[in-house]
């Protein structure tokens, strides 16, 4: 079972950028006011609370509730916003991303079995 660090500052999202270089990290980003968002929001914990890669910190921003940190993920990663989204990084650059229905447990499962 691995751990899910809620992030609320932009030097929150500062630190995990720079700790990228030296593990993966899987980014949730969730909207506390959308029914598609907490279904994602469950298939990323199901696969959290299964048997999730080690290596790899998982850490979710809520985009109302923190938009500037939010925006500031988009900008970094160059990947256009969507909510939910998850994004894998890699030495401060995302390699995968994917939103809405297509955040399934198994999904997320295969790409960091992949990566």
């Amino acid at each position: 079972m691995a751990q899910w660090r809620e992030l609320t500052s932009l030097q929150d999202w500062k630190e995990v950028l720079e700790q990228s270089g030296d593990r993966p990290v899987l980014v949730f980003k969730h909207s506390t006011q959308c029914p598609v968002s907490a279904k994602a929001w469950e298939e990323s914990q199901a696969y959290t609370n299964g048997e999730p890669r080690q290596d790899v910190s998982y850490v979710w921003v809520k985009v109302i509730e923190h938009r500037d940190v939010s925006n500031q993920i988009a900008q970094d990663l160059d990947v256009r916003h969507q909510s939910p989204q998850a994004i894998l990084i890699k030495n401060g650059q995302q390699v995968w991303n994917t939103s809405h229905w297509h955040i399934k447990q198994e999904v997320l499962k295969d790409v960091l079995e992949q990566q």
